[in-house]
């Protein structure tokens, strides 16, 4: 069963699972009824930040338009436009045997595209999720659901691994960032 945390909560993540190499990060929203018009296009990312807390250069940056770090420890499974269906709605696939050395944490993060000329913020998301899972069983390990409400953020960091004494743990984070994607770059150290 599935450890569920709470905001601000950490565990561990590799010990107690021996052998955990491969990761699936799921997350999942649902957006509530609204008369925008648009559609409500979220993007996961992942940032591959040193001791720091920055990006060692742009390429640490995974998102829709870089979906594989150059170590292949890190791959987005693609795009989702709408946030349609159950489940997942986009997915990022760690491999933590290839993370390099110098990678301290990796940062996943949901963003709003387009958010302000679509005049859309994270108080009309719902549901918000992150899960980990074993990609080699598909047992779900942990999970955070994002009970808050959000209002006029563009952005949110909603959860973290890093490493700790050898072992990777997992940090319930679910910090709200206005300005979108771009404010997070720049919190990052990414060039925008």
């Amino acid at each position: 069963m599935a450890i569920s945390l709470q905001k601000g909560q950490k565990v561990d993540l590799t010990k107690g699972n021996a052998g955990l190499t491969k990761i699936l990060i799921g997350l999942g929203w649902d957006t509530n009824k609204y008369d925008g018009g648009a559609d409500f296009d979220l993007d996961a990312a992942a940032f591959l930040l040193a001791e720091n807390g920055k990006v060692k250069s742009d390429a640490d940056f995974v998102f829709y338009s870089n979906l594989k770090h150059a170590s292949g420890a890190v791959v987005h499974t693609g795009d989702n436009l709408t946030g349609e269906g159950e489940g997942d709605d986009e997915a990022i696939k760690v491999d933590l045997s290839k993370i390099p050395a110098d990678v301290a944490k990796i940062d996943f993060t949901v963003t709003i595209y387009d958010a302000e000329a679509r005049k859309q913020n994270f108080g009309m998301v719902s549901n918000a999720f992150i899960r980990v899972v074993n990609e080699g069983n598909g047992q779900e390990l942990i999970r955070y659901d994002l009970g808050e409400d959000y209002s006029v953020e563009t952005a949110v960091v909603v959860a973290e691994i890093y490493r700790n004494a050898g072992e990777w743990k997992f940090n319930a984070i679910g910090s709200g960032f206005s300005g979108g994607l771009r404010a997070l770059c720049q919190n990052f150290g990414v060039n925008v």
